[in-house]
């Protein structure tokens, strides 16, 4: 975790407490020495961040201190919790719990009245016994994507034939209970979806692609919507 993003994770966890944090628990949740911990509440102290501190007591923020104010209503917050229950049970750990993480940051910054909405919702989403199973890490082919990276693999299709492939991925779609990997396909020279459940042997590649209008997200959400 970057330093700016633990200092704002800490924030969101003592808004979130009802009670002092020690020091020592700071330490333990974020995974950083006491002396970073000591560090890091002077810098926010000083950025104006109302921390108080006691000694073998403990930390408590000033709860009128207000974040960038978020609204929802009782119907968006049943959307954004069943929308990060999907990804728990239809992604993977890693980026479940960044879903978690995001929806923590929420309820740090809700009135009184939207966190009672919030426990009181009644949609949700379970675990599938019928979950399509994958051996790519989830999390990698999401980095791949970000950092335009090409990527190489063997396809088999619906047909059972094996192919080699080296695509410059654009997106992950969701169709449930099935992942598609969207890309430029080199072999073919076009647009191509591939079935996650239906990928081996993925490997990054260490050439990244170049933003060609032709072959980009928006090129291919172009060829989506007309065919």
């Amino acid at each position: 975790m970057q330093r700016a993003e633990r200092l704002n994770e800490i924030v969101h966890h003592l808004r979130r407490m009802h009670q002092a944090v020690t020091a020592q628990s700071l330490a333990g949740t974020f995974e950083v020495s006491l002396r970073t911990i000591y560090r890091d509440i002077q810098n926010l102290v000083d950025s104006g961040v109302p921390i108080n501190g006691e000694a073998g007591v403990g930390y408590v923020i000033d709860k009128t201190y207000h974040l960038p104010p978020i609204m929802f209503d009782a119907d968006e917050l049943e959307a954004i919790a069943l929308g990060i229950g999907m990804v728990g049970n239809g992604t993977d750990d890693q980026f479940a719990a960044k879903a978690q993480s995001a929806y923590k940051k929420i309820q740090a910054t809700l009135p009184a009245p939207l966190i009672h909405d919030l426990h009181q919702i009644s949609t949700f989403s379970a675990p599938s016994h019928y979950k399509t199973q994958w051996q790519v890490s989830f999390t990698q082919v999401r980095e791949c994507i970000r950092s335009n990276k090409k990527v190489q693999f063997t396809y088999q299709d619906l047909k059972n034939h094996t192919t080699q492939r080296i695509i410059w991925p654009l997106a992950l779609i969701s169709f449930s209970p099935v992942w598609l990997l969207a890309g430029w396909c080199e072999l073919r020279q076009s647009f191509r979806n591939f079935r996650l459940d239906r990928i081996s042997d993925f490997t990054p590649q260490t050439i990244r692609y170049p933003n060609d209008r032709d072959k980009n997200l928006t090129a291919y959400q172009a060829q989506i919507t007309h065919d």
